[in-house]
């Protein structure tokens, strides 16, 4: 007896359709032209979500560099202080800080260096 997969292909299909819902032409409507671009998205989004990481932490370190820049401090002699000094601050904290409370940031400082 033959099998008939007609329920689960139309299924699956339909799944993938709708992830590439919003898509340009072919790329929504067409099974073969969604499953490439969904792919690719998909490995976009998993690889991005990554490089989201990367990129704020780099922003932090240039927003406490900045804040530190006129208190006579560059940011590798300020986190090495921080570490010697055992005060366990994460960067978006310190960011944080720096932007929104100066005068915290300040004495954070002037306790490092000390």
């Amino acid at each position: 007896m033959k099998v008939n997969h007609a329920v689960a292909s139309h299924k699956r299909k339909k799944k993938l359709l709708e992830l590439a819902k919003g898509y340009w032409g072919q790329r929504s409507k067409n099974y073969r032209r969604a499953v490439e671009t969904v792919r690719r998205a998909l490995a976009f989004a998993y690889r991005d979500r990554r490089v989201k990481k990367r990129t704020f932490r780099s922003l932090w370190i240039v927003r406490i560099n900045a804040a530190l820049s006129d208190k006579g401090l560059t940011y590798a002699s300020f986190i090495h202080k921080l570490k010697a000094n055992k005060i366990v601050l994460s960067r978006d904290i310190l960011a944080k800080i720096a932007a929104e409370y100066p005068q915290t940031f300040e004495a954070i400082v002037e306790t490092v260096k000390n």
